[in-house]
């Protein structure tokens, strides 16, 4: 097996990863291994691959949407994700954010970056594709905001975010959240126990 860090693919634009990202640091306990998160650009995977979200691809077939739905909520209870809340936005264009997770990368601030905009998301229900509220959100936990939104239009932070998302379709990713431990590929959270024991 790769000694190389497992890996978490990611767009904030998916409840699925918010819900995922939640329960990794269990598994990093557990292994004693380190998620590496590799921002790509849902949209981006979408068209290149021709797939869509459930919500467009189940919208003729209720039942398979509300089965979705149950297993969404099983999950959150599960783990005891009470903080989880539908985004009233959704869906969200995440182009913005996302090309500020591979900024804050470079800017030694994904961590705390990471952690305020799956928040904001997910449990604070924010208008993230709103360039003014994401500066409010960031602001007020004291990142800088108006250098991360001028580093969004950074021709090497679009291109980093274009060649992780190319790289991650070449590897035959199709949607998010997906994992690679060395480079076998796991998709979904329910596949969080097999991504684990391939770790061990």
């Amino acid at each position: 097996m790769s000694k190389s860090a497992p890996e978490f693919l990611f767009d904030f634009g998916s409840p699925n990863a918010y819900l995922t990202h939640r329960v990794l640091p269990a598994i990093e306990q557990r292994t004693g291994a380190r998620f590496s998160y590799v921002p790509v650009l849902l949209g981006g995977v979408f068209k290149a691959t021709g797939n869509r979200s459930p919500v467009e691809a189940y919208a003729g077939i209720p039942s398979k949407l509300a089965y979705e739905n149950l297993e969404l909520r099983r999950f959150v209870a599960r783990h005891g994700l009470a903080r989880y809340a539908q985004n009233p936005h959704f869906p969200v264009n995440t182009l913005l954010i996302m090309r500020a997770a591979v900024a804050a990368q470079t800017l030694d601030l994904f961590g705390v970056y990471l952690e305020t905009v799956f928040a904001a998301m997910w449990e604070d229900g924010r208008k993230m594709d709103d360039p003014a509220v994401v500066a409010e959100v960031l602001a007020a936990v004291g990142l800088p905001a108006e250098r991360l939104l001028t580093l969004t239009q950074d021709q090497a932070v679009k291109d980093r975010l274009i060649a992780n998302t190319t790289a991650a379709v070449e590897r035959g990713v199709f949607g998010i959240p997906t994992f690679f431990v060395g480079e076998e590929m796991f998709f979904g959270k329910d596949r969080l126990r097999d991504v684990e024991e391939a770790i061990s």
